[in-house]
């Protein structure tokens, strides 16, 4: 049994995030981390249960098994990144309109706490991790989940995320993590995938 993952095509140029993210750092992360994240998972899944399910499948069904944790930590970054790609838009960002902007209003108390909310989930998550809007119970919801972690594996549903791992923004913000996330938040941010999501 052969496992067959491959690293998604990115749903933009290399270079076409900048300033925010520059193509050195699309280069790295998406060309080595992401990449690594793939390779190790084929290694790991070969020969196993795993080898032909989908990266959801695993990471639900490896989540807080110890004995798992290599596939787990590789198909769940296999899955927040590529996840996060199509988080991304050149040229989005701001605050969003139609039922988007609703929802946050109704949920969230307006975009201008949204975003405080959203930059200080990324900023406030210790170490490695993300920060995401998720729907959950009917609302939206922001939550931060540390390394792999992802909610793939509960009972919320993913909009958008943000990668705070140090590889995500290190070559261009050194240790100013609040201004990457305020620039993805302001310049980035794919509202249209955000909804896309929430009607899937």
């Amino acid at each position: 049994m052969t496992a067959f993952f491959t690293l998604p095509s990115l749903p933009f140029a290399d270079d076409s995030l900048a300033p925010v993210i520059s193509a050195n750092t699309m280069g790295f992360h998406y060309g080595k981390h992401h990449k690594a994240y793939v390779d190790n998972l084929n290694k790991l899944a070969v020969g196993t249960e795993y080898a032909e399910c989908a990266l959801e499948e695993i990471a639900r069904k490896t989540a807080g098994h110890p004995d798992k944790a290599g596939l787990f930590n590789n198909a769940a970054q296999a899955w927040n990144h590529a996840f996060f790609w199509e988080s991304l838009l050149p040229g989005g960002g701001g605050k969003p309109s139609g039922k988007m902007a609703e929802l946050i209003d109704r949920d969230l108390g307006g975009y201008d706490k949204f975003k405080a909310d959203f930059l200080n989930a990324g900023l406030t998550q210790f170490g490695s991790g993300w920060a995401w809007l998720v729907s959950q119970n009917g609302k939206l919801a922001i939550l931060k989940t540390p390394n792999a972690e992802t909610p793939l594996t509960g009972p919320a549903k993913p909009l958008l995320t943000i990668d705070v791992w140090e590889h995500a923004y290190y070559l261009d913000y050194q240790n100013r993590r609040a201004d990457f996330l305020s620039a993805v938040i302001d310049k980035l941010l794919n509202w249209d995938k955000a909804l896309e999501r929430l009607n899937a």
